[in-house]
């Protein structure tokens, strides 16, 4: 009987073959995002090509976005065994792999996309990543995903025009409390499923950065961006440590370096794509509304009790209220 191989299973029969080559080796990097261009595939490509001037030609990178590879959480569990060797991910999904990544996804944690960047590019930032390699991962780098804000069928201004409202979220326990605190009804529901849960009403909300809102045309269903920005939870770039351990300690230097090198240059393409992604979303039709953030930030109290219950955790989320 014939038998086809699917992409996923590929990239599981292909894991270490990158490595066993003594010439030039094509590590394979998971994105889920549809657009060649977008800041995190492209940021990602251009790492390549800072790796493989560098290397000589020794090391490259191969993107396989619009989830060519699998899910998010399907390409995590590749990149844990070895059979994947980079992906890109939002941190959520490490939520449950390495406690500390929790902590940049807590709410109203960063009072700016300035704060934030500061928070991660220092001290903090590094034992964050450092913490998943016991797990299996190496993490390279944070990329920026925006300040994630509410939309809906009505204007939200305060956080009593949340009550009752389907809100849906990512498969997550955090965000499934975030919007619980805030008197949703939080809806746990894949990215790809949101477009016609808000067109048929089994939504009444979503939450996401403007980008996101544009890209997918939430706007058409949901048209008022109330600018909570009660998250700035990071992307993460992460390496399979199963490969990781192969490379020498220079070519690792190199990867680190390459990796760093990527994060300004998807910052930019993020701070440009954000600013054609409002334009857009406005000429569609979207309005923007201001909302009252206090009373937000008010009522998440019970989310930082559930959640940060160590000191270790206690300690990081105070090192980055600091930091100025």
């Amino acid at each position: 009987m014939p038998q086809t191989t699917t992409p996923r299973l590929l990239a599981a029969l292909l894991g270490a073959a990158a490595l066993s080559c003594a010439q030039a080796a094509e590590f394979r990097s998971a994105d889920i995002h549809n657009s060649d261009d977008y800041p995190t595939v492209a940021a990602v490509k251009h790492m390549s090509q800072y790796l493989e001037q560098k290397s000589g030609g020794k090391y490259k990178i191969k993107v396989f976005n619009k989830g060519a590879l699998g899910t998010e959480k399907e390409t995590i569990d590749q990149v844990k065994i070895g059979a994947l060797e980079m992906t890109r991910v939002n941190i959520s999904p490490m939520n449950a792999v390495c406690a500390k990544t929790q902590v940049p996804t807590m709410p109203f944690l960063f009072s700016s996309i300035e704060h934030m960047r500061k928070s991660l590019d220092g001290p903090v930032g590094e034992e964050i990543l450092k913490s998943c390699e016991d797990q299996g991962f190496v993490g390279l780098a944070f990329y920026d995903s925006g300040a994630r804000s509410l939309y809906a069928k009505k204007p939200i201004r305060t956080v009593a025009d949340v009550k009752g409202m389907k809100v849906r979220v990512q498969q997550s326990d955090l965000w499934v409390a975030l919007v619980g605190a805030m008197g949703g009804n939080a809806t746990p529901m894949p990215f790809g499923e949101v477009y016609t849960g808000l067109k048929t009403g089994l939504l009444d909300a979503a939450e996401n950065n403007i980008p996101s809102y544009d890209s997918v045309k939430h706007y058409e269903s949901a048209k008022y961006y109330s600018k909570t920005e009660h998250s700035m939870a990071p992307e993460m770039l992460l390496m399979s440590k199963v490969v990781w351990d192969k490379l020498p300690k220079a070519d690792q230097d190199l990867f680190r370096a390459a990796a760093k090198e990527s994060v300004a240059f998807q910052r930019k393409k993020w701070d440009e794509q954000e600013t054609k992604s409002l334009a857009a979303v406005k000429a569609g039709g979207a309005e923007i509304i201001d909302v009252d953030k206090k009373s937000f930030q008010a009522v998440m109290g019970p989310v930082y009790d559930k959640f940060m219950t160590t000191p270790d955790l206690k300690r990081l989320v105070k090192t980055i209220q600091d930091t100025k």
